[in-house]
């Protein structure tokens, strides 16, 4: 798995480590490295020489800031951690239910991934439509409010396309084929279905919350990282 190769036993939060937002095109890139979107030069990672008013000198490590949206980005991704790496016990059968039409014991991932997903995409839809005036993107976000208005409908209007279609022309089909598959299950869920959230899809969806991470950055950067990022033409 993926989260095997986190240096030192990392959680999952280190999905964020090594990124941070780019001072000239607001691209989310990495540290090392230029930035891919404008080319903007390797940040130096030397610590900074500080002298003090008693003429003393300090030595301040290099500092970043995270490109996360907001400090729940890590408590998303370790409540699924948590879920994931838990023991289960015997009393999490579903006694009421026979195996045929139970969950996962661990389908509360899926319900996780989805609602820290839905933060990212309106993350992205407000940085797109940055432009706009306030009170217009307020009233497109509450008028396109369910996600799958949002993913087709209102993304359509900001840019022109489908997040899945984004998706697709950046190379990224294997993970927009998965979120169709957890957004079909996950509303059959809530209708009555719990076995929708089955073993197969919880390991699905965990095998690829790496790369599902990387094709969000690759979409958000296309669609946000310039003024006029929603003319651009896609290429994978």
């Amino acid at each position: 798995m993926w989260y095997d190769d986190n240096a030192y036993g990392q959680s999952w939060s280190a999905l964020w480590s090594g990124y941070t937002t780019c001072g000239v095109c607001s691209a989310i890139r990495q540290i090392e490295g230029a930035c891919q979107i404008c080319g903007d030069p390797p940040y130096s990672c030397e610590p900074t020489l500080v002298r003090l008013e008693d003429g003393r000198e300090m030595r301040e490590p290099a500092c970043f800031t995270g490109a996360e949206g907001r400090f729940e980005d890590y408590v998303y991704l370790q409540m699924m951690e948590r879920e994931w790496k838990r023991p289960l016990s015997a009393s999490e059968n579903f006694s009421t239910l026979d195996s045929a039409n139970a969950p996962s014991p661990r389908a509360a991932i899926v319900l996780v991934f989805w609602s820290y997903f839905e933060t990212r995409l309106e993350r992205l839809l407000r940085a797109g439509m940055r432009s706009l005036p306030t009170p217009v993107t307020e009233d497109l976000l509450q008028r396109y409010s369910p996600i799958g208005a949002r993913l087709d409908r209102l993304y359509r209007i900001a840019f022109g396309t489908t997040y899945f279609e984004d998706l697709d022309a950046l190379g990224y089909s294997n993970v927009q084929v998965c979120l169709r598959d957890v957004h079909q299950r996950r509303n059959e869920f809530a209708h009555g279905n719990p076995h929708a959230l089955d073993d197969s899809l919880v390991l699905k969806l965990i095998m690829l919350l790496k790369v599902e991470h990387e094709s969000w950055i690759a979409a958000f950067n296309l669609r946000t990282a310039s003024p006029h990022a929603a003319a651009r033409t896609v290429t994978p």
